[in-house]
């Protein structure tokens, strides 16, 4: 996202001011903090179909492009979640899910 023009200094006052929305955003960003930490672990080619997914109580998800993608990323779940605790997070469960097509109509 770009970072000046109106609409946008506009975007971040709204979320600021917006408790339920700021919660998101920081939720987004340690999502995405996470996935660049662990990324590394991953081969080029499987990286390029995980996207990092929500995070919330009950875990962290991991969104793979297609099912093999995702039964790849399951067999690298143990040394991802002991690289994040070692980087400081808190034993979070991560989970794996197909990211569903997008209809492009």
């Amino acid at each position: 996202m770009a970072t000046s023009g109106p609409f946008n200094q506009a975007l971040r006052t709204a979320l600021s001011r917006s408790e339920p929305l700021a919660g998101l955003m920081q939720r987004l960003r340690e999502s995405q903090a996470r996935f660049d930490a662990v990324s590394d672990l991953l081969a080029l080619p499987l990286r390029a179909a995980v996207r990092p997914g929500p995070l919330d109580e009950q875990g962290w998800t991991l969104l793979a492009a297609n099912a093999a993608a995702a039964a790849k990323l399951r067999q690298h779940l143990p040394a991802l979640a002991d690289a994040l605790v070692a980087k400081g997070w808190q034993g979070t469960p991560i989970k794996v899910h197909v990211q569903a097509p997008t209809d492009p109509a």
